[in-house]
């Protein structure tokens, strides 16, 4: 018999970090719940991640994850804004690993190929797509919808992927 693994998925932003948290028993999938982060926009970098950290500390204790899953960051022409990024992805990474989790990593191209069967989709098709396999879905905005994406993304992968690790190890 198949036992039920819940899923977070993390989509990290500075500003505001999207989760989205699933349960996944064999092909079946279920919402659990999603949300964002919000960190305030005119506070020093160091205070935005203790917002960032805090919040996610907390979605883990109420909805208590199996596993996780986070977007890699897409890296563009402006370093700064490519590194700021990569400080709250860091925070997404750590939080869940404090709390013993493996923590998968997705490129935004595979979130959107296994959600959408398209790499370059655009939001409202993501946002379309996860209200069509999460039905009973309901998200702020489109940070949480494309973290239920990373969960869908992940609760599709995690099979293959925990068989390479075995291979590898």
């Amino acid at each position: 018999m198949t036992h039920t693994i819940r899923i977070i998925g993390i989509d990290p932003g500075l500003r505001r970090t999207g989760w989205g948290v699933v349960d996944s028993r064999g092909n079946a999938l279920s919402f659990v719940a999603s949300g964002t982060v919000k960190a305030q926009l005119d506070g020093e970098l160091a205070h935005r991640l203790v917002t960032l950290h805090a919040g996610l500390t907390e979605v883990m204790q109420q909805f208590k994850p199996d596993e996780a899953a986070v977007e890699q960051t897409f890296v563009n022409k402006d370093a700064g804004a490519t590194l700021k990024l990569g400080h709250a992805r860091g925070i997404a990474l750590l939080v869940p690993a404090l709390a013993g989790l493996s923590v998968a990593e997705y490129s935004p191209n595979a979130v959107k190929k296994t959600i959408v069967g398209a790499g370059h989709a655009g939001k409202e098709q993501i946002r379309m797509m996860v209200k069509v396999l999460l039905p009973k879905a309901e998200f702020d905005g489109d940070d949480a919808a494309d973290a239920l994406g990373i969960a869908i993304c992940h609760a599709h992968h995690r099979v293959s992927l925990a068989r390479m690790m075995r291979a590898a190890g």
